[in-house]
């Protein structure tokens, strides 16, 4: 589990924006707040009902970037080299969070604190702990556990647990200079 100093703590919005950006700890403490009453599920086959979620909107994150029209995905970035991809009508959603608080309390560490994203209708590994960064991208690059083997997307309700095989390192590569020679 990583060790986050929130004093040096950043969280960057950039790739297919018209306005990238940084944003301190204290900075992303004093953007409005929103409140988030969601079920989450795990891939494993666990759910927890009824949490309560307090943080920063993505959507306000996104919109303060600019997000240009032709990204489509974004690449979600986290400590020690963690990744997610989403696609961006998944991302931009109203209950989707920057969390910094579970049922009242700050996020822990074990929990992904100081900020965690939050993702309520997609399996929770698409909510990634430890959050750092949006790279908002014109191809869906695959992530840390979709690379091994779990699905591009992740929807409970339709079972998407798994995508099939794993992606060789050719692969990985491939998307992602695709991506990066779009940005």
């Amino acid at each position: 589990m990583p060790s986050v100093d929130t004093h040096t703590w950043t969280f960057d919005v950039s790739g297919l924006v018209e306005r990238p950006y940084t944003l301190t700890y204290e900075e992303l403490l004093a953007l409005p707040g929103k409140t988030v009453q969601c079920d989450i599920h795990c891939v494993t086959r666990w759910s927890r009902l009824d949490n309560t979620f307090e943080g920063v909107a993505v959507h306000l994150l996104l919109e303060r970037a600019g997000v240009k029209p032709d990204a489509q995905y974004c690449l979600v970035s986290a400590e020690q080299g963690f990744t997610t991809n989403l696609p961006l009508t998944d991302l931009d959603r109203p209950d989707n969070l920057i969390a910094l608080k579970w049922n009242g309390e700050w996020l822990t560490p074990e929990h992904g604190g100081p900020a965690r994203l939050l993702v309520p209708h997609l399996y929770f590994w698409k909510s990634a702990k430890w959050v750092r960064a949006f790279t908002l991208v014109d191809q869906d690059v695959p992530g840390f556990w979709e690379q091994n083997g779990y699905h591009m997307r992740g929807d409970p309700w339709k079972e998407e647990r798994y995508g099939g095989r794993g992606l060789t390192q050719h692969d990985i590569n491939r998307l992602r200079s695709l991506s990066k020679t779009r940005v």
